[in-house]
């Protein structure tokens, strides 16, 4: 099978390594820190105001968040707050649509990397993929990977699972990774459904170790981590992530 072909109708591919889920829950829940460390600490909200990013940006430098996830107006806001923490700030793109030009994707991951954006998530095309045009879902990835991978940043493809066919979720999958995703997320918490263990645990069948497995969209509790954790995720997003730490006995 040629490269492009695998582009237009890849296969999916199981033999791809393994991860250990049940070892990887067991480390990050052995305390709010371990979970801190795997956690991107998110506002996403339209209305969200320059003090509320601040303040989410004092949260993770207190509790040692993995990352912080802001929309693009409030990149550089977030970049000066943590500068000199090491704290890295993740900003999406095309979000929650997924329906943005390629050219302007492009356009927006390298203003933002030039902010100093560490990490990149976009939301894949999903009317492009629902259309069967793989080739332009690979396109569209490929090139805010490119670019990302260019800055030393990573790129985080959210699928929307909520909106999408098991078949669907499969292919969006295979493609995210052969198109170089470092992780594929679940949701975006916009649309009519968040992260699921069982959208978690076909994803990670999907991919193996070949990448990394985001949970995102309408997580609030450590039962919940604690099950996506076990389905095959390694990172969380949650806009509750102090909440959820304060379970676990954060002050």
């Amino acid at each position: 099978m040629t490269r492009s072909s695998m582009v237009q109708d890849p296969e999916l591919d199981f033999d791809n390594g393994t991860f250990d889920s049940s070892a990887f829950t067991s480390e990050a829940l052995t305390n709010w820190q371990t979970l801190a460390a795997i956690i991107d600490h998110t506002l996403l909200k339209p209305d969200a105001s320059r003090q509320q990013v601040e303040d989410l940006c004092a949260d993770a430098a207190r509790y040692r968040f993995g990352s912080v996830i802001v929309n693009p107006l409030w990149a550089s806001t977030a970049v000066g707050a943590l500068a000199g923490t090491g704290i890295p700030v993740g900003v999406v793109i095309g979000f929650p649509l997924g329906a943005s030009l390629v050219s302007t994707l492009r356009q927006e991951s390298a203003a933002l990397l030039r902010l100093g954006a560490s990490d990149i998530g976009m939301v894949l095309p999903i009317g492009q993929l629902k259309s069967g045009n793989y080739h332009a879902v690979h396109h569209a990835i490929h090139a805010v990977a490119n670019i990302a991978h260019h800055h030393g940043a990573g790129l985080k493809v959210n699928l929307e699972t909520c909106l999408l066919t098991v078949e669907e979720k499969l292919r969006a999958s295979e493609i995210a990774i052969q198109a170089g995703a470092d992780f594929i997320n679940t949701a975006t918490g916009f649309a009519s459904g968040g992260a699921t263990p069982e959208d978690v645990a076909l994803m990670r069948g999907v991919v193996g170790a070949r990448c990394g497995v985001k949970a995102g969209g309408r997580i609030r509790t450590v039962a919940q981590v604690r099950g996506l954790l076990e389905a095959g995720a390694n990172r969380i997003g949650s806009s509750a992530s102090v909440a959820i730490l304060r379970e676990l006995g954060a002050e």
